[in-house]
């Protein structure tokens, strides 16, 4: 038996992405692995990445799944030599037919996909990335409104408990 137990709290960071839940209606969701290099990989184990800016593309011919605009900060132990490019397109990792579904998504509603949450299971960097469309301000306006009076109904029955 293993010495390490799976529900165990690991201290590899979880990166998420909270503005793209404000800006897109999420609707579809899938995990892929992301490929990344040596340095690339301790950047991210130790939280210097932004993925606020990031966007995924998706395409048919050649099938393949790309992220672009997520930076990856260089990571200063390995020298200056030994260092990637922070802001290079990476490969992203998923079965054929779950690139094709969101290909075709994608070319028939004009939506967005955007990464979510970037985290660890079992030691690999894995990413969470979501089919969005964009969400009008009036949308934005709603959303903050219902938070807010979701907020105020939690206060009250705190208070009345009390």
């Amino acid at each position: 038996m293993s010495s390490r137990s799976p529900d165990k709290k690991s201290n590899e960071p979880v990166i998420e992405n909270r503005r793209a839940r404000h800006a897109y209606l999420i609707g579809e969701t899938l995990e892929c692995g992301i490929e990344l290099r040596g340095t690339e990989i301790k950047s991210v184990r130790d939280g210097q990445i932004s993925i606020a800016e990031g966007w995924v593309r998706a395409e048919a011919q050649p099938l393949s799944l790309s992220l672009h605009g997520v930076h990856i900060a260089e990571y200063p132990p390995a020298g200056p030599h030994r260092q990637h490019d922070p802001d290079r397109v990476r490969r992203l990792l998923a079965h054929k037919k779950e690139i094709r579904d969101l290909a075709d998504q994608i070319r028939s509603r004009s939506a967005t996909i955007v990464p979510l949450k970037v985290y660890f299971l079992r030691g690999r960097a894995k990413i969470l990335i979501g089919v969005g469309l964009g969400k009008k301000k009036a949308d934005k306006r709603q959303d903050l409104a219902k938070r807010d009076a979701q907020r105020d109904m939690d206060r009250a029955m705190s208070r009345r408990r009390s």
